[in-house]
């Protein structure tokens, strides 16, 4: 099994649709379900556009994690902190959009999300701060789509997650597969 050293920085939930998530001292995440209190927690998805396009749709979006190493990145055009985004976790030390479909990572002393997908973000991020979208998409030099809005993944393990709890990526055995959108 091999494992990587990170932590995490900022834990968030919101129990409305709002496109942020204000900071908690502590989430508590629920297996199968997600970060109770979230209004995307729930075994068929919760995610406003998924649900108009199928409400019975599993809910592979029960968590949303990003990474921190992206606010220094946006640092020269934007100000972005923890949860503003909308992610459940934000985390530092791991390259989140790099990680193989199937990994899982252990948060704290008990909870494992499970990595499904890449984060497709949504046009409300420009009606946050103008241009982000543009920021947070762009194309590599073989024009392939990169998309730097964090991961989601749904919690198989739950537990109490906080600011400053280890995080631990597995890395799922036999040939990694590349995240793709959920």
């Amino acid at each position: 099994m091999n494992r990587i050293p990170g932590a995490v920085v900022a834990v968030s939930r919101s129990s409305s649709h709002d496109f942020s998530k204000p900071t908690a001292g502590a989430i508590t995440l629920v297996e199968g379900w997600g970060v109770e209190g979230d209004a995307h927690a729930g075994a068929t998805t919760q995610h406003l556009y998924l649900v108009k396009k199928d409400p019975t749709r599993a809910n592979l979006t029960q968590v949303h994690l990003i990474q921190e190493e992206l606010f220094a990145e946006l640092a020269d055009r934007f100000v972005v902190r923890p949860g503003e985004l909308g992610e459940n976790v934000t985390t530092s030390g791991v390259d989140l959009l790099t990680l193989p479909l199937g990994t899982r990572l252990h948060l704290g002393d008990d909870a494992v999300v499970e990595v499904t997908g890449l984060r497709s973000p949504c046009s409300k991020i420009n009606a946050y701060q103008g241009g982000l979208m543009k920021a947070l998409v762009s194309k590599d030099g073989d024009g392939q789509i990169i998309r730097k809005s964090g991961v989601m993944g749904i919690v198989v393990t739950g537990g109490v997650v906080m600011p400053g709890d280890p995080l631990r990526v597995e890395l799922p055995e036999g040939e990694h597969v590349a995240l793709g959108v959920v």
